[in-house]
């Protein structure tokens, strides 16, 4: 039988080399769990084989399970009569039997059921479902929801929310969008009052939430009347009930199986959640951060079953008496994808170590807080994991769910007229790579979140550090081709600095964040091949095809190319 963990070479690989240590000491209390929890772990080892465990079964149920079911999903998809949403078969199917294998609750804490694992585990669970059914991610990656309460709300609100969650008996939702209000948060107008007795009702609109019917909404509010900014708004959570009408889901390209709800909260009774004013500032801001990786496990699972659907289609079709596999046109583009998803998945599993990192020196900051202990050294280390995974989970984000568009695209070519028709499963997967770059934040808004972090160069230590690392053989040339890059952003980046202009520097930002891009990645992807000789073929076609369009990158900088982009309302009318 098939398992999209244990066959996927490239998976394995990464899982073998996490360095999670550090985290999982800090989840698991030093692993005095064990005495409360008899399927704790005693030791990072014993950790570490539980993880592969549960990927494997995760593995098995994705490819046996719930991927024969992904075509009449896409086909039925969710629907709605008389306001009440209904999943479709194969969705509802699926959800059954991860929830029977205990698999809803993987980053909640096991006192309310849930399996205690790393974000970076989870992860890798969320891209082996997205690759078997994309719109299945947007429900069984919605952990999250509990995971954020788990964070921030009362040791009460925790006992009545989490346990349904662990169960499956529960599914979340973030309503945070609404008609005027998408990249914009700040511009949220649902309101949330208070009665007499000091209790939260929410009254307004939400559009654009994916799986809104779920039983525990989180809804971003304003609490503050007569603000219009983000200081007014904060975080609430509620149950589903009949004061909250579903008007419509919409009707769209993709994820047919994952129903996007507009809402109407009619005086909905509801619970604050963490302190007034910190919705968005805080509380959103810690779901954006999680909902960005889960994008990019999402564009990674479309992308590998895109190209493997290539592969075996190459394979089969033959053409002027040979398969169209033995043509080098296709199989340039088939080690494209390739070498792409490799690249991806090893900037992927690196930012949600630093995510794992951070989330867990928030942790461990907050017991040195309440035991009194020397705050310093927990505080660095949280600081520098904070600015990291700011400039990492936007970069990821943008990088991976471009690179799903462009997988699906070319997995078309390679079909030619048959990968246009509904009976071949590309046509779905391309549908449904199409919404990665566009929602949990645009790929434009993940540049603008991102250039920050690549203006003041906040990898430079690492950077360095790879600098001065010896490599062996071959790796010394593709070594020099990073140093070279890194020349072309530097001069890149002093060009766009000396102009002292802010509207230039936003407007070269996408060149400069995929420039920083490939510095990082291609570190990563060199100290790989120096562990692994089987890996220095993706280092060398990145590093280099990387060293070609980092100059293009550069000179679309430097040409004053952007000089129109200055000036477009006059060039537009």
């Amino acid at each position: 039988m098939a398992n999209y963990f244990s066959e996927n070479r490239d998976i394995l690989f990464h899982f073998d080399r996490f360095k999670l240590k550090e985290v999982v000491d800090i989840i698991e209390e030093n692993y005095s769990q064990t005495e409360k929890f008899q399927d704790a772990p005693h030791n990072y080892e014993d950790a570490i084989e539980n993880y592969r465990k549960v990927l494997e079964i995760v593995g098995d149920i994705a490819a046996n399970f719930i991927a024969p079911r992904a075509a009449s999903i896409d086909e039925e998809g969710a629907t709605i009569d008389y306001g009440k949403v209904k999943y479709a078969k194969g969705t509802q199917e699926s959800l059954d039997i991860l929830a029977q294998a205990e698999l809803m609750g993987m980053i909640l804490p096991r006192r309310f059921g849930g399996l205690n694992f790393p974000t970076t585990v989870y992860m890798m669970a969320v891209e082996i479902i997205s690759r078997a059914e994309a719109s299945l991610m947007n429900i069984f990656g919605l952990q999250d929801i509990g995971k954020t309460l788990d964070k921030f709300a009362t040791e009460e609100q925790k006992e009545k929310y989490l346990p349904g969650f662990s169960s499956g008996l529960y599914t979340g939702a973030m309503a945070l969008t609404e008609p005027d209000a998408g990249s914009d948060l700040q511009a949220v107008k649902l309101s949330a009052y208070q009665d007499e007795n000091g209790k939260w009702f929410l009254r307004g609109v939400k559009r654009f939430i994916t799986n809104g019917n779920g039983d525990v909404l989180l809804v971003l509010a304003r609490t503050e009347s007569g603000t219009k900014d983000a200081r007014g708004l904060s975080m609430l959570a509620c149950m589903k009930d009949d004061t909250i009408k579903i008007r419509r889901i919409e009707h769209k390209l993709g994820i047919h199986g994952s129903p996007t709800c507009e809402m109407q909260f009619n005086d909905t009774p509801a619970e604050l959640v963490g302190t007034r004013r910190f919705g968005l500032l805080k509380y959103v801001l810690y779901l954006m951060y999680r909902a960005r990786v889960g994008i990019g496990a999402q564009s990674l699972g479309i992308s590998q079953q895109a190209y493997e659907e290539a592969l075996k289609y190459a394979k089969a079709r033959e053409q002027f008496g040979k398969s169209i596999y033995q043509l080098p046109v296709i199989a340039n583009m088939l080690i494209d994808m390739r070498v792409t998803l490799e690249s991806n998945r090893t900037l992927f599993y690196a930012t949600c170590h630093w995510l794992d990192r951070k989330e867990a020196y928030e942790d461990m900051f907050e017991i040195y807080k309440a035991e009194k202990k020397p705050l310093n050294e927990i505080n660095e280390k949280l600081k520098e994991a904070l600015k990291i995974t700011n400039l990492l989970t936007p970069m990821t984000k943008l990088i991976l769910s471009e690179a799903c568009n462009k997988i699906t695209y070319d997995s078309i070519q390679i079909h030619g007229g048959t990968g246009y028709m509904k009976e071949f499963p590309v046509e779905r997967l391309a549908r449904d790579a199409r919404i990665t770059n566009i929602y949990e934040g645009t790929s434009q808004m993940q540049v603008v979140a991102a250039t920050g972090g690549v203006i003041n160069d906040v990898l430079v230590d690492y950077i360095t550090e790879w600098e001065q690392k010896e490599y062996k053989g071959s790796l010394v040339k593709l070594k020099s081709s990073l140093l070279e890059i890194r020349s072309i952003f530097n001069d890149a980046l002093k060009y766009v600095k000396d102009k002292k202009d802010s509207n230039f520097q936003d407007v070269a930002a996408k060149d400069l964040v995929e420039l920083y891009s490939y510095i990082y990645t291609g570190y990563l992807l060199l100290d790989e091949a120096n562990d692994d000789m089987s890996r220095v073929f993706s280092a060398k076609r990145y590093i280099l095809d990387s060293l070609a369009k980092a100059k293009k990158n550069a000179e679309s900088i430097k040409n004053e190319l952007y000089s129109d982009i200055l000036h477009a309302d006059s060039i537009l009318i």
